[in-house]
């Protein structure tokens, strides 16, 4: 299906004419008035990429966590050479006064030189037990007794160690088997025994590690109850999967690593949930079917230990059943069961009340995600929020107050903010007032929130505020008073017609000198995956107005998939990746061509991994429109990408052979013209390298011209010296082609 045969371009321009005009009358007022900062000083590149001084944007107090209603942790360090000092500092929230809960400094000159209490492996809820990995074995500080001991000395290596709850158990794996050991005596006890390169127990195969548990898990698939006393674990065994070589190019001969990856259609590992009494040994497996093709993951404990909800999904993802099973039998029944037309989520943000009456649920079955209160038999015992917004993830659950504090948006999808509402029924409360995006930490009981926020023209700034809205005192703002000195760019929020009844959100860095008699090059600044929004009333990143300050205007545009629309504008994107994401960015290059000032020949869009794969569609698919392109790691065929990602959105290749050729950069490379500057990783472990060197392959067929760059020995995204270096070529890309120069780094 060619997207250009139902963009209907000419009734696009006459939707869009008038709100051109608008927009066109704020940027001629606004060239007039910056006119008086024509003196301003500019971004350095040093600034902009590399935090160079002198730095335009401060840090914000690092704020650990609530100790209680009234007072909260701050990790504060102090530098002066010898005299440097690192102390935890407890802070009454009212009237800010500080005392030190734990001195970091002297602590640590009671332990080995190298080990930091910042960069512990974990910790106990109290500060009084910290545990360190180094060398593949595990070391252990009390802070009260101020002793450090290690704690195991193995040939394999320990993972993932954790706390249990009560701070008395260590919980690790090894060689893919689950251990425990007791604090106090070092005592040792292994929960499994059969481990290998395939059987993975506590450990997450690949597949769920990325897709499923998340990055931050580290792989770690175990989860203690919350008396200490049983650890539920994932058993995964990737036998059915096939493997993926990924090559280190070191030394003389190199080295060969094999990984368990399932492509699209590809068989997936199998997985049983068990649960292993740490005292005993003893093993219960809930009664789930191994051999079924099916997903299972995010168990949770009920508070009193006595029941474990766990998750159920078929391959097709579009059902997903919680179950709540008894740890002692196995025996499971079913809780909740929710069908899609287009796909469904796992639940990650399950709360349980400590009553035992009932959890929260957040689930888009509507469209739009929304809070549920159910009690654990499956019965709806309220549905405490509904509309055409979203509830985007749930902060605390106050049960002495029967309250639920959530973050979401309600009126601007642009905005993120602090919600209340009632557990026993009541509308929503909006506790945050600044226009902007807030990302806010609740005290236990409700009484006070620390807001974290900035817009367009405010960086981050860190308030307390009470429990009804009222500013108390500013913690912390980033912006510096140099800040002033500098000729930033102009940011606006505003949105772009799509052709067929979407207003897609757009921010754009104009040039503080713009001139609307001239034309400008524009960069679309991307990612583009399913529910990912990229446009946001939040400060922009200085790498953005370096470039506009050199001319360049850069413009992210969210399409109808990105969140904005909820639920129901992300299920247009099944079994259409690409289809949609190219239909809203053609009609946002169509709106910007109506514009006096932008260069239709300098076009460019650039994004790393899914934000790859649009730029490289950009430029095949869309290459009427699209001119120049950088794509970083990109997915370019969704045969080639993972199995719960892609067949989320996509089904099986079988399932939808038409969805999968048309969504593969391969299928539309003959009508690439533009200059585009492809990079990857040739260690990536996720977007495989495979990737770029099959659209290389292709490119070449054609006799087409690009630039690649590959980075040695890197994962997915850059680090380090490579991240630096990348960084510098890209902008060198945009100089050279948009602005006939070259970067200046020294500058």
């Amino acid at each position: 299906m060619n997207v250009h045969v139902y963009f209907m371009e000419e009734w696009i321009m006459r939707r869009i004419r008038r709100c051109c005009l608008f927009t066109i009358g704020i940027v001629v007022s606004f060239v007039l008035f910056s006119t008086s900062f024509a003196q301003k000083k500019k971004l350095t590149y040093s600034q902009a990429f590399q935090q160079g001084e002198p730095k335009l944007l401060g840090d914000l107090p690092r704020i650990e966590e609530w100790l209680d209603e009234d007072h909260y942790l701050e990790l504060q360090s102090s530098h002066g050479g010898e005299k440097a000092k690192t102390q935890l500092l407890k802070v009454n929230a009212i009237t800010g006064k500080k005392s030190v809960f734990l001195d970091y400094t002297a602590l640590e000159k009671k332990m080995p030189k190298g080990f930091s209490l910042q960069s512990s492996a974990d910790r106990t809820k109290d500060y009084t037990g910290f545990l360190f990995e180094d060398k593949g074995d595990l070391y252990y500080f009390s802070a009260p007794k101020k002793m450090f001991k290690q704690l195991t000395a193995t040939f394999s290596p320990e993972k993932n160690p954790q706390f249990s709850p009560d701070g008395c158990w260590l919980a690790y794996t090894r060689d893919h088997n689950l251990y425990v050991m007791e604090i106090e005596t070092g005592l040792e006890h292994q929960l499994t025994h059969d481990g290998s390169d395939t059987i993975y127990n506590g450990w997450a195969s690949w597949v769920y590690y990325e897709e499923i548990l998340g990055r931050s898990s580290r792989y770690r698939a175990f989860w203690w109850s919350p008396d200490s006393k049983r650890i539920a674990f994932l058993r995964f065994d990737d036998g059915p999967v096939p493997t993926f070589p990924i090559y280190r190019a070191d030394g003389v001969h190199g080295e060969l690593e094999i990984e368990h990856y399932p492509k699209a259609g590809d068989p997936n590992p199998k997985v049983r949930l068990g649960v292993v009494h740490v005292e005993t040994g003893d093993l219960v497996w809930m009664n789930t079917e191994e051999r079924e093709d099916q997903y299972v993951a995010w168990p949770f404990w009920t508070p009193d230990s006595k029941q474990l909800f766990f998750q159920w999904m078929n391959r097709g993802q579009d059902h997903i059943i919680l179950y709540a099973a008894d740890p002692e039998t196995g025996e499971k029944k079913e809780v909740y069961s929710e069908k899609q037309p287009s796909w469904v989520e796992f639940f990650e943000d399950i709360y349980f009340l400590q009553d035992g009456s009932g959890f929260l649920l957040r689930s888009d079955v509507d469209g739009w995600s929304h809070l549920y209160y159910y009690d654990t038999s499956g019965h709806l015992k309220r549905r405490l929020t509904q509309g055409e917004w979203s509830v985007r993830t749930i902060v605390l659950l106050d049960e002495k107050n029967r309250a639920v504090y959530f973050e979401g948006f309600q009126k601007n999808s642009t905005e993120n903010h602090l919600y209340r509402v009632p557990l026993d029924g009541g509308g929503c409360q909006q506790l945050t007032q600044e226009q902007g995006t807030h990302h806010c930490r609740v005290a236990p009981g409700g009484k006070y929130f620390i807001d974290t926020y900035s817009s367009i023209q405010q960086p981050q700034k860190m308030e307390l505020v009470s429990s009804e809205g009222k500013p108390i005192r500013i913690l912390g703002d980033q912006k510096r008073p140099i800040l002033d000195d500098y000729r930033l760019g102009h940011v606006e929020l505003f949105t772009i017609p799509s052709g067929d009844g979407y207003n897609l959100p757009a921010v754009w860095i104009l040039p503080s000198d713009l001139d609307t008699t001239r034309t400008y090059p524009v960069i679309f600044s991307i990612y583009s995956g399913p529910g990912f929004a990229t446009v946001s009333n939040s400060f922009a990143r200085l790498n953005d107005h370096f470039l506009a300050q050199h001319g360049i205007i850069v413009l992210s545009v969210d399409h109808r998939g990105s969140g904005h629309f909820g639920k129901k504008g992300m299920a247009q994107m099944h079994r259409h990746l690409g289809q949609w994401e190219m239909h809203d960015l053609i009609a946002s290059v169509t709106w910007l061509r109506s514009l006096s000032f932008i260069d239709s020949t300098r076009v460019g869009i650039t994004g790393g991994s899914y934000g790859g794969y649009t730029t490289c569609m950009a430029l095949t698919c869309g290459a009427d429109y699209f001119t120049h392109g950088i794509a970083n790691y990109s997915v370019t065929d969704w045969k080639l990408y993972d199995t719960v990602y892609t067949e989320r959105y996509m089904d099986t290749p079988s399932e939808n052979p038409e969805g999968y050729t048309f969504g593969s950069v391969m299928a539309h490379a003959d009508k690439y013209k533009g200059v585009l500057l492809i990079t990857h990783g040739t260690m990536d472990d996720n977007v495989h390298m495979q990737n770029t060197i099959q659209f290389v392959d292709k490119l070449i067929d054609l006799k087409k011209d690009f630039q690649l760059m590959l980075y040695p020995n890197e994962r997915h995204g850059f680090r380090s010296v490579k991240r630096e270096h990348a960084m510098r070529e890209n902008v060198q890309f945009w100089f050279h082609h948009f602005l006939g120069q070259e970067l200046m780094v020294e500058e």
